[in-house]
């Protein structure tokens, strides 16, 4: 990877799909889609693929206008952040659907396991060919995490969650593996239900992260978060789960701060792995003024030293309007600079 400022900036994953894209109103009436939702789409599918080229391109250069150090595809070629990598594996019934709790408690269509989940071929590598072909910055591409994709499906196959999980941990290291070989620099795995099913997470949850993580040498991060703003409205003030990730071998943590009023002490929990420090909220779509950012940033001085900090937003800025969101990565990028120049 070519070398980054002191607290680099970068998304947590997505950026917001233009509408001419995406019927945006639909997206956010309902939970993020864990099987297909190919309605969501305003292109015809004939076109689908040059339309979600443009508008990644798109993402890709208003992450380089607003400052941003580490630049992603935005996911926009997603219709949620697990449903691209989830349905494209092997062992899942896509037209008979299953039926799955969401994490705020609503029933909600998921895949249904009726055989041994495989991953038949890479999923992402084509996205992240793409992503490298379209800027000079370092990269980072987000997968799913095996233990999420196993809270996110119905097991009709597997003799327990457990076992369902470690099939999707396979699947995810060997895209994990082929995703650095096509020349990703960042490998983020997104796991929100560690943090929403704590329980099942300490019983086998974690030895799934291990196992897709297993024999990977770049590097890697985990994003534990609180679920979609925009969809999930109360937040706690302490995470459920993050402590448990002081022993796993990924390298960094993403957490979000800035909606919840995160007390920072659990920081001291994660021994030294870099933190990925969610300080924009996304609750809202108000631009915070960069001092607000750079205060949020600094609080975490006394914890973890910024050389172990990567600023980034709270979550996802999928639902958040256009206009807002390049708003908020320009406040994050100013924020940067403020403290860069403090510091040094």
């Amino acid at each position: 990877m070519s070398s980054l400022p002191l607290l680099p900036t970068s998304l947590v994953g997505s950026y917001a799909q233009p509408d001419w894209l995406i019927d945006r109103a639909r997206l956010a009436g309902r939970f993020p889609p864990r099987v297909r939702a190919r309605e969501l789409w305003r292109i015809p599918p004939e076109h689908l693929a040059q339309a979600q080229d443009d508008a990644t391109e798109l993402a890709v250069r208003a992450q380089e206008r607003a400052g941003l150090d580490i630049i992603t595809d935005g996911e926009i070629r997603r219709e949620s952040y697990s449903n691209h990598f989830a349905t494209a594996l092997e062992g899942l019934d896509l037209d008979r659907h299953g039926t799955a709790l969401d994490r705020s408690g609503h029933p909600n269509p998921v895949p249904r396991i009726a055989g041994p989940i495989r991953r038949p071929r890479p999923v992402e590598v084509d996205d992240l060919r793409f992503l490298r072909a379209h800027t000079d910055h370092p990269v980072k591409m987000t997968v799913p995490g095996p233990f999420t994709m196993s809270q996110q499906a119905q097991n009709d196959h597997y003799p327990d969650a457990e076992a369902a999980a470690m099939d999707y941990a396979a699947a995810v290291n060997a895209e994990i593996r082929d995703l650095f070989a096509a020349g990703a620099d960042i490998v983020q795995i997104d796991e929100p239900y560690m943090q929403a099913r704590p329980e099942a997470a300490r019983a086998y949850g974690l030895a799934a992260l291990n196992a897709a993580l297993d024999g990977v040498t770049g590097t890697t991060a985990v994003h534990i978060c609180f679920g979609y703003a925009a969809i999930i409205h109360e937040r706690p003030e302490a995470y459920s789960f993050l402590p448990e990730l002081a022993g796993c071998p990924v390298r960094q943590v993403s957490i979000e701060t800035a909606q919840s009023g995160l007390d920072l002490g659990m920081l001291s929990d994660l021994g030294d792995k870099t933190i990925i420090l969610g300080v924009i909220d996304l609750s809202t779509p108000d631009v915070e003024p960069v001092e607000v950012v750079a205060e949020r940033v600094s609080r975490a001085f006394d914890r973890v030293p910024p050389e172990r900090i990567v600023i980034a937003t709270d979550c996802g800025m999928k639902y958040l309007p256009r206009a807002s969101a390049e708003g908020k990565m320009r406040a994050m990028a100013g924020a940067a600079r403020l403290l860069r120049t403090k510091i040094m």
